[in-house]
């Protein structure tokens, strides 16, 4: 059971996706998708065309037919959604992507009428995966769909206005699934690119491919220095996205405050982890700022909810329905961020223009699956009667863990709904507040670690 996860369903090729569990995967899945057609793509692991026949016994034996993708990044596999196919419009796609896991990692990123299958319903079907006997071998019905060139013509369409672009773009794919469109992209729009580790290969020889990671950004700050104007980078799957300059690595709630100067007062999403700079900013430009909770899932849901035009995820994830679909695409986000250079937006100038705040970056807390939840439950507690010292709290905002304002700043402590630890981020104007705020936490933390 431990394969199902809050946003997806993820573990390691063999040890836990087998030809036993996906098999059932794809057959319990078909009994949720009620018409006959579901995409299904994978990223550029070894054993994801593996577990590509695996997912097609299972859907086929559910009665479903498969469009074969083949080789694409995640948003590709949403954009199909969106498409007609020869008169055939899905009701699914699936994904098969271990997303920055290591190379032994694999998964399952699920969309059902155009919307996230995940949490409960995940946890339900392992479940139901558990108990099921093994279905037996169906005739294979899958037919094969170029989705990859329809996707590079829609972005070279959207943004033709952008041909010939005089900025020297440097980009890392760091060998996942980017590069099978993003350099025909590049060439079709004529914009003056260098290109590292373009090439898919799921072992990832170069760095791992997560942008977020400052490591794994040290190639791409490189060639940057060296020649370049902008630079971005990207997570194994394309789903995620950094952005460098000269000066900053612009994190995702600083993108959404630029991707927002170009929009008509909308209404953006933010997580619970996002710079308070970011809602207020927002706030104080008309714009409707709301925050929610972490995961691209969650996101999505509450995007659709509230007819939201963007939304960010610190990490890198960005959701455009302005314009485009509503799912975090790194791709479409990549020239989003060249039109506002093209249109004469100096990004370092405005985020210099922005009050200075001092944040840290997630800082993990080691615990236990079984604990993690429990331990929330204690810090809650706690912080309704905090021991003397402790920062005067304004307010606690409960939509995702706690949010704990102070009076110069913010503290974040949340459950990771995919890994075994807690997750704490800080920030004030101060930067002598903010080592502050995270110590007192961090104390609050521990105290509640020995009660329990």
């Amino acid at each position: 059971m431990s394969i199902y996860r809050e946003y997806d369903i993820r573990g390691i090729f063999e040890k836990e996706l087998n030809e036993q569990s996906v098999v059932r995967i794809g057959y319990a899945l078909a009994s949720k998708i009620r018409g006959e057609y579901v995409s299904v793509g994978y990223d550029a692991r070894s054993h994801s065309p593996i577990l590509f026949e695996y997912l097609v016994h299972g859907l086929n034996a559910g009665g479903k037919t498969v469009l074969d993708m083949g080789l694409v990044p995640t948003p590709v596999n949403y954009f199909t959604n969106y498409q007609d196919w020869d008169g055939i419009t899905p009701s699914a796609s699936i994904m098969i992507t271990g997303s920055h896991n290591p190379s032994e990692y694999n998964g399952f990123k699920i969309t059902i009428d155009k919307a996230p299958f995940f949490s409960e319903d995940i946890y339900a079907l392992g479940r139901e995966c558990d108990a099921m006997d093994f279905p037996q071998k169906s005739e294979r019905k899958v037919i094969k769909i170029d989705a990859n060139k329809r996707y590079i013509d829609f972005i070279v369409n959207e943004f033709s206005h952008l041909k010939g672009m005089d900025t020297n773009i440097v980009y890392d794919c760091g060998n996942g699934v980017a590069g099978v469109v993003i350099e025909d992209i590049f060439n079709a729009l004529e914009l003056k690119t260098k290109g590292l580790f373009v090439d898919p290969d799921g072992t990832f020889p170069n760095h791992h491919p997560d942008p977020s990671v400052e490591h794994n950004l040290e190639d791409v700050k490189k060639a940057l220095a060296e020649a370049g104007d902008i630079a971005f980078a990207y997570d194994g799957d394309a789903d995620r996205i950094a952005v460098l300059t000269h000066k900053n690595n612009i994190k995702g709630d600083m993108m959404a405050l630029l991707y927002s100067m170009k929009m008509d007062k909308p209404t953006v999403i933010g997580e619970v982890k996002c710079s308070q700079v970011m809602y207020d900013e927002l706030t104080k430009r008309g714009c409707k700022a709301i925050m929610y909770k972490t995961g691209h899932s969650n996101l999505k849901v509450k995007m659709k909810e509230t007819n939201a035009d963007l939304a960010c995820e610190v990490s890198g994830h960005v959701f455009f329905k302005n314009r485009y679909f509503g799912y975090d695409d790194a791709i479409y986000a990549t020239f989003r961020m060249l039109e506002l250079i093209n249109d004469g937006i100096d990004l370092d100038a405005e985020l210099e223009k922005l009050p200075v705040v001092y944040s840290t970056e997630e800082i993990k807390v080691e615990t236990t699956e079984a604990e993690k939840f429990k331990l929330m439950d204690k810090i809650k507690e706690m912080l309704q009667t905090p021991l003397q010292g402790f920062p005067t709290i304004k307010d606690i905002i409960n939509v995702d863990g706690v949010r704990v304002n102070f009076e110069n700043g913010w503290g974040l402590v949340r459950a990771s709904n995919t890994t075994p630890v807690l997750v704490t981020r800080f920030e004030s104007t101060s930067k002598d507040e903010a080592k502050f705020y995270e110590d007192s936490l961090n104390d609050l933390i521990a105290k509640a670690k020995e009660s329990l």
